[in-house]
């Protein structure tokens, strides 16, 4: 399952020390109300507090006059004190591993950031020696590897010229993005990152992540469908939800390279002459749409009410599904180009159709990760990626509190057939039970692959929240294990997905690794419950479980 990174927006240039700012941001923090009601500041003017806080922190936060910033999200807590994330550049060119999170007070004062490097941003030149048709030769025969030889079509490649500082001293590259159909006409994708001096591959990773009327669902059962009346039928459209709607794909699939699109897959609008909405079966196509539009309506739910979180991007405004999507197709992924959920209908041998609720809040929460962290796809930070959303969605999962899928710590459990050979597609009280994913941090585990290393912060999610040692929960057996033989006493699963979704929101950078964690989750733990608290000696205790100490 999968996920396709968004770009930033809001960008303003650093002046040298002194110089005065003028942007977009600050003259519309200018023009807005200074405060809400209660007195806390509004985000256009925490954003106008990280300007003047980031130019007086100019040195310590390593911002030079060859840098310029981009606000990617803003948090303003209860309380009042802020934090406001940036993406940079050097001389107009992305910094990966640039960004950074600025923490103030109610008053606007400064108090501290985080930042994904401390590595000083700079290179010789920004002139390539390696052209940008040669990277983008490297990455097509790299995607091409990486689907052993399969033979793809149409398949494109488009190099843009960035600074890496994410894998040691800054230098000059090429991120490609490179991508095509394979034989049965699906898109597979994959991102090289190279040396834009010798060839040499610094990194690579997949583009693609790979899982009111009423509805009968596949998974669910009858579920309640907001819907908007249009003329004598309905339309499968939320208006409660941002305008959230459901379509179909049609079984075919797009045809984009990085944001430029020959051609997408429709979302034809599913409608309905009453309001009752598909059977419970596959062979009519309005039910996985029921799946399809209940997921996006618990997921909005569990982070609006439980982290007042208001949409996808906090900005309210909906996305769309479209389900049906290509040839028998064993994915399904959040795409941020079209701020969209794509589902497959599964090959009927290893998959049904992967509109299970917990997928569905697993791809979205990549939409959350894309908007706020945006954790770098690979090694360690990549792991702590996929485990946000195999967290986050697996909170929503026990959030919707339905009995016909009730909340478990199994992954993808209602999509897998016999076929798959295993009940789930991960395990959270013990992962290395899907045969691949790791139980415990290693120096080696930014090695494998991103669903298989995410099982550490899995693991530390499952024993944060219900302890170690053998239990059953809702019918399901469980026996999680510790590394260094502790007993782990959990805390409850509503007050970990709220540590988890502050260390995302305020603390964690595109760099984070699982020590990166431990310290972000640490800090929010101590923000809502205290240093000292329970909570907080169990974020420690569970995170030492894993071997992150």
């Amino acid at each position: 399952m999968s996920r396709i990174r968004q770009h930033v927006r809001g960008s303003r240039r650093l002046a040298t020390a002194g110089a005065a700012v003028t942007t977009a941001a600050l003259l519309t923090a200018a023009l807005s109300p200074a405060a809400h009601a209660d007195g806390r500041p509004t985000r256009a003017t925490a954003v106008q507090n990280a300007a003047s806080a980031i130019l007086a922190q100019a040195r310590s936060l390593g911002l030079t006059s060859a840098q310029d910033t981009s606000v990617r999200d803003v948090i303003v807590d209860g309380n009042g004190t802020q934090h406001v994330r940036y993406d940079r550049t050097y001389h107009q060119l992305p910094v990966l591993g640039g960004d950074f999170v600025v923490h103030l007070a109610r008053d606007g004062a400064y108090r501290g950031a985080d930042r994904a490097t401390r590595t000083r941003i700079s290179v010789p030149t920004t002139t390539p020696k390696l052209t940008a048709p040669r990277a983008a030769d490297l990455a097509v025969n790299a995607l091409r590897a990486a689907n052993l030889g399969e033979k793809l079509r149409q398949v494109k490649a488009r190099p843009e010229l960035v600074v890496d500082a994410l894998h040691g001293a800054p230098k000059l590259a090429w991120r490609t993005n490179a991508a095509g159909l394979d034989s049965l006409g699906n898109p597979v994708a994959r991102t090289v990152l190279t040396d834009a001096r010798t060839g040499a591959q610094i990194d690579a990773w997949d583009s693609i992540e790979t899982v009111t009327g009423d509805g009968k669902s596949l998974y669910s059962g009858t579920v309640p469908m907001e819907s908007t009346q249009s003329g004598s039928s309905y339309q499968l459209k939320d208006p409660t939800r941002g305008n959230t709607y459901t379509g179909d794909a049609e079984g075919k699939t797009d045809l984009c390279f990085f944001g430029i699109c020959f051609s997408r897959a429709p979302a034809t609008l599913f409608t309905d002459a009453d309001n009752h909405w598909g059977t419970g079966a596959t062979a009519d196509r309005a039910t996985a749409a029921v799946d399809a539009q209940y997921g996006t309506n618990e997921t909005w739910d569990y982070y609006r009410y439980v982290h007042g979180r208001n949409g996808i991007a906090g900005d309210g405004k909906g996305s769309y599904n479209r389900v049906h999507y290509g040839n028998s197709y064993n994915n399904a992924f959040w795409d941020d180009s079209c701020f969209c959920m794509t589902y497959g209908d599964g090959d009927g041998t290893t998959f049904g159709p992967l509109v299970a609720l917990d997928v569905a809040g697993h791809e979205m929460s990549h939409g959350v990760t894309s908007k706020t962290a945006a954790l770098t796809y690979s090694g360690e930070s990549g792991g702590l990626n996929e485990a946000t959303s195999d967290i986050l969605g697996t909170m929503v999962e026990w959030y919707a509190n339905n009995s016909s899928d009730q909340g478990d710590y199994l992954i993808g459990e209602k999509i897998v057939k016999p076929g798959f050979g295993k009940a789930a597609l991960r395990f959270m009280d013990k992962p290395s039970r899907d045969g691949s994913s790791a139980d415990y941090w290693s120096s080696s585990v930014g090695n494998l692959d991103v669903h298989y290393s995410s099982g550490v912060a899995n693991h530390f999610a499952y024993l944060l929240a219900e302890g170690s040692g053998a239990k059953t929960i809702n019918g399901v057996d469980y026996n999680s294990p510790t590394s260094n033989g502790s007993t782990v006493t959990g805390i409850g699963r509503d007050k970990v997905g709220k540590i988890w979704y502050r260390a995302l929101t305020v603390y964690m950078t595109s760099s984070t690794n699982y020590a990166g964690a431990r310290t972000a989750t640490l800090n929010a733990a101590k923000d809502l419950y205290g240093a000292g608290s329970a909570e907080y000696n169990a974020t420690a205790a569970a995170w030492s479980a894993v071997n992150v100490n």
